[in-house]
C-alpha cells in the first residue's frame, strides 16, 4: 500500500485489514518470561597456545599430520671439539646453462666452516660469501623462472676473487651436492679451485642405504622436517650444511664425518669395454650409463673393494668367463669431478 491509501483508509479500521475491536479483545500478552542467565564465555586462549609453534607441535603430536619448519640458518655452532678440525668449503653455483663450455655462474655462495675430523659435528663460527655476477649474456627464461634471478640483478655485478681466493686457501675440503656440476664450472672460473680436494655429498653417500626415498637435496631437508627457498645459492648451501651435520638414520654419522672419509680414498670408473649387446639391459639394470662419446656402458665405484667385486661380476655376469680386458680409471680428491681425466688402466678379469 503506498502512503495515499493509506491516509484514505476509513477510520475504523487499521491498515492490513484488522478491527481495531477485534484487536482489543484480545487477550493482554503475557509478561515476558524470565531467561536464565547464559553461561559465560569460555575464556580466551593464551597467547601462547595461538603461537605458531605451539600450534605445531599440536599437530607434530597427532599421527595424521607432519609440520615442515622453515629451515634454520646457523652461524655459530656451539659444539667444542675435543680434536683435530677439518675446515670445509661448501659451495653452491646457479649458472645460466648446463654446459661449462657455454655457460657460465651467475651466483657463487660460499659456507667456510670447521668440522671436527673424528666426529663430524661443525664447530664455531660460520663465514659466508655471497656473490651475484654478470654472464655477459641473457638469463634465459626458464632459469630466471627457476632461480628468480634477472638480468637487471647481475648487470654490472662481478664476483669478489680476492674475497673467494682467500676463502678457498683456508679450506682443506670443497663440498659441493653434485659436484661433477660445480667443480667444472668453477674451476673455469678461477682456477685455483682445481688445486683443492673436492667431494660430493650428491655421489660420494649411499642415501638410499641410509634410508632416505631421494637424494635431492630439498628432499633431504624434508626428510629431517625443513623447507627452504631452493634455488639460490646462499641458502642451498645452508641448507646442505644442515643436512650433513645431522646424523644419518641407519650409520648414525653424519654426512660431514662419510664424506671426510670418503675424500681420504681412491674411487674408480669402470667401463664394460667391448660388452656384448645382449648384456645392455643387464647392464643398465645394474646401475651403469651408456657414454656415446665412447660408446661404453660405464659405472662409479666409491672404493677399491667395490671395483674388485664388480670386475668379479662383470666375468661372470656380462663375459660369461670369456676372458675380457676393462678399462680402470682411478681418481683421487683432487681430480674426482673434474672435466679432467684420471689415471687410467685395464684389468684382465
Amino acid at each position: 500500500m503506498n502512503e495515499a491509501n493509506a491516509h484514505a483508509a476509513p477510520s475504523g479500521q487499521l491498515g492490513f485489514g484488522f478491527d481495531d475491536d477485534l484487536v482489543l479483545s484480545l487477550p493482554a500478552p503475557k509478561p515476558p518470561r524470565t531467561r536464565k542467565a547464559k553461561p559465560a564465555a569460555p575464556a580466551p586462549l593464551a597467547p601462547s597456545a595461538l603461537e605458531p609453534e605451539a600450534m605445531a607441535r599440536v599437530l607434530d603430536s597427532h599421527a595424521d599430520y607432519r609440520v615442515l619448519r622453515r629451515l634454520p640458518v646457523v652461524q655459530q655452532f656451539a659444539h667444542q671439539p675435543l680434536g683435530p678440525v677439518t675446515r670445509v668449503l661448501i659451495l653452491d653455483t646457479e649458472t645460466t646453462g648446463l654446459e661449462p663450455a657455454r655457460d657460465r655462474i651467475m651466483e657463487l655462495a660460499l659456507l667456510l666452516v670447521d668440522v671436527e675430523t673424528a666426529t663430524g659435528l661443525p664447530t664455531g663460527q660460520v663465514e659466508v660469501y655471497d656473490g651475484l655476477e654478470d654472464p655477459g649474456m641473457p638469463i634465459p627464461a626458464e632459469v630466471q623462472a627457476i632461480t628468480g634471478i634477472s638480468d637487471e640483478m647481475v648487470r654490472g655485478h662481478k664476483l669478489d676473487e680476492q674475497r673467494v681466493a682467500a676463502m678457498l686457501g683456508r679450506a682443506d675440503l670443497v663440498l659441493a651436492h653434485n659436484a661433477g656440476f660445480d667443480r667444472p664450472f668453477v674451476e673455469a672460473r678461477l682456477a685455483q679451485f682445481a688445486q683443492r680436494p673436492w667431494a660430493c655429498s650428491f655421489a660420494d653417500l649411499d642415501w638410499k642405504k641410509e634410508g632416505r626415498g631421494s637424494a635431492k637435496l630439498t628432499q633431504l631437508a624434508q626428510d629431517l622436517g625443513w623447507f627452504y627457498d631452493a634455488h639460490r645459492a646462499e641458502m642451498d648451501c645452508h641448507a646442505l650444511l644442515a643436512v650433513l651435520a645431522s646424523p644419518l638414520p641407519v650409520s648414525g654419522q653424519t654426512g660431514l664425518a662419510r664424506l671426510l672419509a670418503a675424500a681420504a680414498q681412491a674411487s674408480f670408473r669402470l667401463q664394460a669395454t667391448a660388452a656384448p649387446f645382449e648384456a645392455k639391459d643387464l647392464l643398465k639394470a645394474r646401475g651403469y650409463r651408456w657414454d656415446g662419446l665412447h660408446k661404453v656402458w660405464q659405472t662409479r665405484l666409491n672404493d677399491e673393494a667395490q671395483l674388485l667385486a664388480e670386475c668379479d661380476w662383470l666375468k661372470v655376469a656380462v663375459y660369461e668367463n670369456r676372458p675380457a680386458r676393462v678399462q680402470v680409471e682411478q681418481f683421487d680428491a683432487l681430480n674426482r669431478y673434474a672435466a679432467r681425466p684420471g689415471k687410467l688402466d685395464f684389468k684382465t678379469l
